[in-house]
């Protein structure tokens, strides 16, 4: 019944913000006592920056009734030059207009489509790295700072975040797209907690996902499925139909060149203290490439399964060798993108 209620009361809230305004059914039956929980009561305004946030994170606060903001800026140029603004509609994409006045914003090097480094200006930017003239050299260019991050102005004026620039993968067609815009997508689904996005030098792209064992496992006992381990629960029939119908879902929003063609369920959740994630769980996409090279190979090779044996080791110092057998799921070709995407 809580469940139905939550799903019923955030889809209401979505549409509302999609309409730009609030539902106030949906606060009343739902989103009001969530954002109570959640310690946002009294909050009048929230902002976030440091990396892009996905549109479906956005627009969940919003729909809570918080005021959320996008900002954008660097140390370097004195913090934020580039942020929404409040009382205005927003785009859920971008992260508002730069500031008036001497500050500028350009795109170095766009391709095709736009998407190039991000670079600023203006007269009150920082003078120098302590004692490091080669990383100023680098970064500071004919008055310009090279902020590393990729993105593209729309045709509005708004800025728009992607990624950083050494992040973006590259398909062999020569298309750009981000990891972790997709990856994102993928973990504001309540069944996966992480996800790696593969695709650079390949023909598609596909995905390594760990499940989010909590609420799997619930539902897993909910629908009458014995299980014994997080390895057992991910290489269920089941839970594979159960992620595969999420992705589908999240494909529907996605251009056709950058949909999931094929997924894997890994058989452990990933750990910052394997390295495979940083102590604020961004992935390391290196560690995963050679740690996981095997499975990457298997599910780029047209295979159907791939077998696994290998140790992995606890907190406690204990160890425990896993032998088990990955299937590798295919997914239905790329669908058209979803209008409202």
């Amino acid at each position: 019944f809580k469940r139905r209620m939550y799903e019923r009361g955030l889809a209401m809230g979505l549409k509302a913000v999609e309409r730009g305004g609030t539902s106030g059914t949906a606060q009343r039956l739902v989103l009001r006592a969530l954002r109570d929980r959640l310690g946002f009561s009294r909050l009048r305004l929230a902002s976030t920056g440091g990396a892009a946030m996905g549109p479906d994170t956005f627009k969940f606060f919003m729909a809570m009734g918080v005021p959320m903001l996008q900002l954008y800026g660097q140390t370097e140029l004195t913090g934020i030059y580039c942020t929404q603004v409040p009382g205005q509609p927003p785009d859920f994409d971008a992260v508002g207009r730069g500031l008036t006045g001497d500050y500028k914003i350009q795109i170095h090097n766009p391709d095709p489509n736009g998407v190039g480094e991000i670079v600023s200006q203006h007269p009150y930017m920082f003078q120098g790295y302590y004692k490091n003239e080669q990383a100023m050299r680098a970064d500071v260019r004919d008055g310009w700072m090279h902020t590393g991050d990729a993105g593209f102005i729309k045709p509005s004026g708004q800025l728009v975040v992607i990624d950083r620039l050494k992040d973006l993968a590259v398909m062999s067609t020569g298309e750009r797209f981000s990891p972790q815009f997709i990856e994102n997508k993928l973990k504001f689904s309540p069944y996966i907690s992480e996800a790696v996005i593969l695709g650079d030098q390949r023909d598609y792209p596909a995905a390594i996902i760990c499940i989010r064992f909590a609420i799997v496992s619930k539902w897993a006992e909910q629908n009458r499925m014995s299980f014994t381990t997080y390895s057992d629960l991910a290489s269920r029939k089941e839970v594979y139909d159960l992620i595969g119908a999420e992705i589908t879902r999240i494909n529907g929003s996605l251009p056709p060149s950058q949909q999931l063609r094929k997924f894997v369920l890994l058989y452990k959740e990933l750990d910052a203290d394997d390295g495979e994630l940083t102590r604020t769980r961004k992935v390391r996409r290196s560690v995963i490439a050679e740690k996981y090279a095997n499975i990457i190979d298997a599910i780029y090779a047209g295979a159907e399964k791939v077998k696994v044996d290998t140790e992995i080791a606890f907190q406690d110092g204990s160890k425990q060798r896993i032998r088990t057998t990955l299937p590798v799921a295919t997914l239905s070709a790329p669908a058209a993108r979803a209008k409202s995407a």
